[in-house]
């Protein structure tokens, strides 16, 4: 607890023992009015001075019709009509209420300020005498060398420059398995390092670094709030002042036909203690709170309640291919080498013949290749637009491309059905085989759209790749739809078309992770994009970052919404119906100050306890589970 609960705990056991003398004292003496009143007046001044402070407070500041001008009324009511014990029963119990609600609002906090742990205090830079300079990450330029020790945050984006060691990255994608780095690979700020000296050369300034977008992601999360949250901000403004006039119209009317004034006063103050809205008002954010809390422990970055609200209306996910179901790593998977002609040998062709290029072709053959690239064995390189290229190699002309390279060389060649990029090479007009170079699907794509799938999700891929490779890519992960050969525009242009087919009341979901993906992002329900090596724009532009580029994330983000939804109309219902027969019994006169307690506090902590069920992702391996 905080200092702050742990003081209103206090004023509530000594209220609690102070009310309970004042019980016994008034059951076992006969003692005057006034003496019974200061019995009582004490433990209900003890635990609620506060709430009638706030309730002066706001009628001075015009701000008149809330749950502490409520029970202010209702309960310095019963005091004037001698229920003494009951207006101090009322306070005590409502002032249990506000703290349990403050607590389980602590509890969802928790998960977030965890997340906010993750802001490096300090980077160690290194200086000209070899010793080490604590300085604020935000001095730190582009270009300047860090050293991250064995326990420390490592507090900017940057590339390995020397040493290696392991990174703990659960704090940024929920995942508990350490990933291992080494020279040249990159790091993200955020992580932290369990094991080896880091020297770590920044590529981001502070404020472009990915620590800095989770923070300001997070930070800003609460800012946009649901549909069902401003319904019910707009509900209390209204609901409270009626009730306030109907209560009025309760005490007045029924009182002057009957002259019971007594009674009807009575009746009245109970039904203002059953109309505190309280319930709705603090467990649905509280509920909306804990969805984004629980999905950032599972590294899944939520940009506010209105998104988590959408997510759970989503019926149709429309996929980008590359980065997103698959590595974007190209390698060669396949070598068919021609009659009398060695594996080794058609590689070592092909890779001589790309060897000038930066083209993703020429790195996957190079890094198949085991031997070394002496580029002095290499002349007169000439790139054919569209087809591939020819060189001179040593005493001999070799060419590699694609089957149009072939044919415009007039050489004979054997087609390769295989799914991927094929490359043919050919060796003074001689062909020598193909090799198949193909992007291998993410490990856990099948799994993603596979939970897809069975929560009734509608999917479809959009890929600028050929129609035979997406065809195969879609084949293979059970995708609903494909649509191949596209361009960022085209994918605009598709995401469009099905949006208009989509259903009333639902909404469509896109993931990406490449900076030509951010305007589909953006013209999709839902942008949903790969926050580790996304683009810097793609994460801009979407509503939602999956943390460790992990697909299997999105159908757990789905339950995530969906489980929050349900818990929200599950609290919307429950309250109003419970407060709608509670104000009517209490009308009638058979709900008396007791009951009226339980519509309120019982029906507040109950709704609080159902929204708490949103901080329970409980996690098997890398596959969290709601419960």
């Amino acid at each position: 607890m905080t200092r702050k609960q742990k003081r209103m705990l206090k004023r509530i056991v000594a209220a609690i023992l102070l009310l309970v003398l004042a019980a016994v004292l008034s059951d076992r003496l006969i003692l005057p009015g006034y003496v019974r009143l200061i019995l009582y007046l004490i433990p209900y001044l003890v635990i609620g001075y506060d709430v009638l402070r706030k309730a002066f407070l706001g009628v001075i500041h015009g701000e008149v019709f809330d749950e502490n001008f409520l029970m202010a009324i209702a309960t310095v009511g019963a005091m004037i009509m001698q229920e003494y014990g009951e207006a101090a029963a009322v306070m005590l119990f409502y002032q249990i209420g506000e703290l349990f609600q403050s607590y389980a609002v602590g509890k969802s906090r928790k998960s977030i300020t965890d997340l906010m742990d993750i802001r490096p205090d300090y980077a160690n830079v290194m200086q000209a005498d070899g010793t080490l300079e604590k300085v604020d990450p935000e001095d730190i330029h582009i270009g300047d060398v860090i050293v991250v020790k064995p326990g420390e945050k490592v507090p900017l984006d940057g590339t390995v420059l020397s040493g290696e060691g392991t990174l703990d990255t659960s704090a940024l994608t929920g995942e508990s398995r350490p990933r291992s780095v080494r020279e040249g690979d990159e790091v993200i700020s955020g992580c932290v390092s369990t094991s080896g000296l880091l020297n770590i050369k920044v590529s981001k300034e502070f404020s472009e670094s990915t620590v800095a977008r989770i923070l300001d992601l997070v930070e800003n999360s609460s800012l946009k709030k649901a549909k069902a949250e401003n319904f019910i901000t707009k509900f209390a403004r209204y609901y409270t002042p009626a009730v306030c006039i109907g209560a009025v119209v309760l005490a007045i009317v029924p009182s002057i036909v009957t002259g019971m004034w007594t009674v009807w006063v009575s009746r009245a103050l109970t039904f203002l203690v059953i109309s505190c809205p309280c319930a709705l008002v603090i467990s649905i954010p509280l509920t909306f709170f804990g969805g984004i809390g629980g999905a950032s422990r599972c590294g899944i970055l939520v940009k506010g309640g209105n998104y988590l609200e959408a997510l759970a209306e989503t019926k149709t996910i429309v996929f980008d291919k590359t980065g997103t179901l698959t590595q974007g790593v190209f390698e060669v998977t396949a070598i068919q080498p021609a009659k009398n002609i060695s594996a080794e040998a058609l590689l070592e062709t092909a890779v001589m013949a790309e060897s000038y290029s930066d083209h993703p072709i020429s790195r996957s053959l190079k890094a198949a290749y085991k031997g070394t690239v002496d580029t002095s064995r290499i002349k007169d390189v000439k790139e054919v637009a569209g087809h591939g290229v020819t060189v001179q190699l040593d005493e001999h002309k070799a060419a590699a491309g694609n089957a149009r390279l072939m044919e415009k060389l007039g050489i004979a060649y054997d087609v390769n059905h295989q799914v991927g990029t094929i490359v043919y090479v050919a060796l003074d007009d001689r062909y020598m085989g193909s090799i198949v170079i193909s992007d291998r699907e993410k490990t856990t794509a099948r799994q993603a759209v596979a939970g897809l799938k069975a929560q009734g999700i509608r999917t479809v891929m959009l890929t600028g790749d050929v129609e035979r490779v997406a065809a195969h890519t879609a084949s293979e992960l059970g995708i609903d739809e494909v649509h191949s050969g596209l361009l960022p525009a085209d994918k605009v242009q598709w995401v469009e078309k099905l949006l208009e087919q989509k259903e009333e009341h639902t909404t469509l979901a896109f993931v990406g992770d490449g900076i030509n993906d951010a305007p589909v992002l953006s013209r999709a329900d839902i942008g949903i994009a790969m926050g580790a090596l996304g683009s810097d724009a793609a994460i801009e532009a979407a509503d939602i970052v999956l943390m460790d580029d992990d697909p299997a994330k999105i159908p757990l983000a789905m339950r995530i919404s969906r489980k929050c939804r349900r818990i929200v109309y599950e609290n919307i219902i429950f309250s109003l119906v419970i407060k709608g027969l509670f104000l009517i019994l209490g009308a009638m006169g058979i709900a008396n100050m007791w009951w009226a307690v339980f519509s309120d506090v019982g029906v507040m902590v109950l709704a609080v306890l159902n929204a708490t069920r949103m901080l329970r992702i409980k996690k098997f391996k890398t596959n969290p589970v709601l419960r």
